[in-house]
């Protein structure tokens, strides 16, 4: 997975075989081979989830375009809070088990591609992000709540190693069955 660190773009290689990737822009979806050359393209991504629930099958391209958008946010966090279009408020402490956590809450512009326009981020005492909630508008809107743990370094910065995503509850609560995501990060480098 490679994501840019100033401007939303992603790209996983392979993808759907081993000749091929993603490209990712908040307008275009595509998969190409490795060569440059488009093999499926989808202009708007967006709008082809319209009327998605969570459990509506998706195809390639929703699932690039998924996965693209996705793992920019994840994996530019903290960075992109501080893009001049995203609006950033603390919010209420939270308690989780015996620690009080931080609330960031963050507002998208519609420029940017991500799972919806309002996202909180948790930090521990210790200022390590511990856990993102936001709802899944390409599902239905379905409530989430994501865990980062097992931090590591890379080129000097800090981040966590792990994800695991689980459906939030009405009282913000996490779900813990059924596990919806599973990311394990590893050999990373910034350039």
């Amino acid at each position: 997975m490679t994501v840019w660190l100033h401007e939303e773009r992603a790209s996983v290689q392979p993808f759907g075989g081993p000749d091929r990737r993603t490209a990712f822009t908040p307008e275009r979806i595509a998969i190409e081979t490795m060569d440059g050359t488009t093999v499926a393209e989808r202009l708007n991504p967006r709008e082809s989830f319209s009327g998605h629930q969570q459990r509506t099958p998706w195809d390639p391209l929703h699932r690039a375009y998924f996965n693209g958008y996705a793992l920019w946010t994840y994996l530019t966090s903290p960075f992109h809070l501080i893009m001049s279009s995203v609006e950033v408020t603390e919010g209420e402490a939270w308690k989780e088990g015996a620690e009080t956590w931080r609330r960031l809450c963050t507002h998208y512009p519609n420029s940017l591609a991500t799972h919806c326009d309002v996202q909180e981020f948790f930090f521990d005492k210790d200022l390590k992000l511990r856990r993102h909630d936001y709802n899944v508008d390409v599902a239905g809107g379905f409530a989430a709540a994501q865990y980062v743990y097992d931090y590591i370094e890379a080129d000097g910065i800090k981040l966590p190693s792990r994800r695991r995503a689980y459906q939030r509850g009405p009282d913000g609560h996490a779900i813990n069955e059924p596990l919806m995501v599973s990311i394990d990060i590893s050999d990373v480098h910034f350039s």
